[in-house]
């Protein structure tokens, strides 16, 4: 489909000013779904033009009526819900099944959270913390937030993104990947029909480099949220420093996933190829290293092997098509090339590890792919892949396992599997993420936040903890005596 343009500024829609023009395809066929031209600086400064004077309005709307424009949003998405499942799967190579059962759904919640949140922005109560004055605490939001999202979850990275900043009274630009930018317009189109006002969400397509660039180094932009790869965050947090602008980062990610000796097998296994798998491995939750105590090590390997052999790739609209395809050819492309440098490195490829033959092989598609043997301190066991790879090590002792899960530089999430709630505990204490799941993988949930430590960045989204970022926290004394003289003047001049 043609479109009118893929910048949305002030509440209108237009073509980008860069001159580059740029097709939308879905990776699973080549298919052009939309053509348009990218953003450049001049359309970055008239997003945030627009949103710095719908933020006059806005950040003055009392919590109840963003709440309830944000519920009108929310009915708007779900009546549109298949439409959001469809445009989501083709854009990003994703099965419909994903779509509907996750991305869009999640998404709607997520608003519907937010609606009701956007009424419980809580400060300290008024109190009295000296004997004249009674202090409060306000909450305000910050005013213009740039936001850049990646485009493995298109429609998910724009509601984490757009949502509590706009539940918190303030407003935004978000520039998406220009690989999936049309979800992301679409969400924006239905806030604009929910009565949320022009201005106070923009969306701006365009290269990073350029259209990320402008908006991360705007004097009138004041924060920075971004999620994408950890490279690309330092050099955001960068930039921002020059303005000492507020930055929130989820980064890459590289989730150990630690099965001990009392699990139970065919649940870990059946976890590791739903947590590896999902979105092709395109997740930065996804479990990425699996780390088994030896007495299960050869059942489980066999077991996700058997499992990795059932699943079904195909065409993205088939509601029995498991895996779709990577974002892109560069991107199966990389995905191989760490797999044929594990190859090269004596590892073990188990399953997989190749572009798929027929026509699936002439777009972005790859094999699921398990991987054993492979030492510790390789690429494919220490940097991020982006793709339907699991990599399988034993470990011996439970020190060892805590060692192994925490070996790497990034920190974002982590599961262990057990029947012992003494090392379930102690998993979720010392495994260095910032979500520990227990006997499972994956799921989110609206009311619990998401982020991580280390070089998976820092900052949450979702729940009520993310208005932590997108707030100013102001302390209000107020005199309560209403005394000339205080006593504490004696320290600067004494009573005459």
């Amino acid at each position: 489909m043609e479109t009118t343009g893929l910048q949305f500024i002030g509440g209108k829609h237009r073509p980008g000013t860069s001159g580059r023009k740029f097709s939308v395809t879905n990776p699973a066929t080549g298919e052009v779904l939309a053509t348009d031209i990218l953003a450049g600086p001049e359309d970055v400064n008239e997003a945030v033009e627009a949103a710095r004077s719908a933020f006059a309005i806005w950040s003055r709307t009392t919590p109840a009526e963003r709440s309830e424009a944000m519920l009108r949003w929310a009915d708007i998405l779900q009546s549109r819900s298949e439409e959001l499942a469809r445009t989501e799967s083709r854009i990003g190579g994703k099965p419909i099944r994903l779509t509907r059962g996750f991305d869009v759904p999640g998404s709607i919640d997520n608003v519907r959270f937010f609606a009701g949140a956007a009424r419980n922005l809580e400060g300290r109560a008024s109190a009295e913390y000296s004997e004249s004055h009674t202090s409060a605490i306000r909450r305000e939001p910050i005013g213009v937030i740039g936001s850049i999202a990646p485009w493995n979850y298109p429609l998910q990275m724009a509601a984490w993104k757009i949502l509590p900043p706009v539940a918190a009274g303030n407003t935004v630009v978000l520039k998406p990947a220009e690989l999936t930018p049309i979800t992301s317009v679409l969400f924006a189109e239905a806030a604009q029909e929910a009565g949320i006002p022009d201005g106070v969400i923009n969306i701006v397509t365009g290269a990073g480099s350029v259209a990320g660039q402008a908006l991360v180094s705007h004097p009138d932009v004041n924060m920075v949220s971004f999620t994408g790869s950890t490279a690309v965050g330092r050099q955001i947090a960068a930039t921002a420093a020059g303005d000492v602008k507020r930055v929130h980062l989820e980064l890459g990610g590289k989730a150990p996933f630690v099965v001990f000796d009392d699990a139970d097998v065919e649940a870990a296994a059946r976890g590791a190829v739903a947590g590896a798998l999902i979105n092709s491995g395109q997740d930065c939750t996804a479990a990425t290293r699996a780390y088994v105590q030896r007495p299960l090590y050869e059942a489980f390997v066999q077991r996700v092997a058997e499992l990795m052999d059932g699943v079904r790739l195909g065409p993205v609209d088939d509601p029995d098509t498991d895996m779709g395809s990577l974002i892109s050819v560069q991107q199966r492309d990389r995905v191989a090339a760490m797999v044929d440098e594990a190859r090269e490195a004596r590892a073990t490829i188990v399953r997989g590890g190749r572009i798929p033959d027929g026509p699936l092989g002439q777009a972005a598609y790859y094999e699921p792919t398990l991987i054993t043997d492979a030492a510790q301190d390789s690429s494919i066991v220490q940097q991020e892949i982006f793709g339907p790879v699991l990599v399988c090590l034993p470990f011996d002792s439970d020190d060892e396992a805590i060692e192994l899960a925490n070996d790497t530089p990034y920190g974002l999430a982590a599961s262990a599997w057990t029947s012992n709630v003494y090392r379930a505990g102690r998993a979720t204490r010392e495994i260095q993420a910032g979500c520990v799941w227990v006997n499972d993988h994956i799921p989110i949930i609206s009311e619990m936040p998401h982020g991580g430590y280390k070089a998976s960045g820092f900052g949450k989204d979702m729940s009520a903890y993310s208005f932590e970022e997108y707030t100013n926290v102001k302390h209000v004394m107020t005199d309560i005596t209403g005394d000339q003289q205080k006593s504490w003047h004696d320290v600067v001049f004494t009573s005459r």
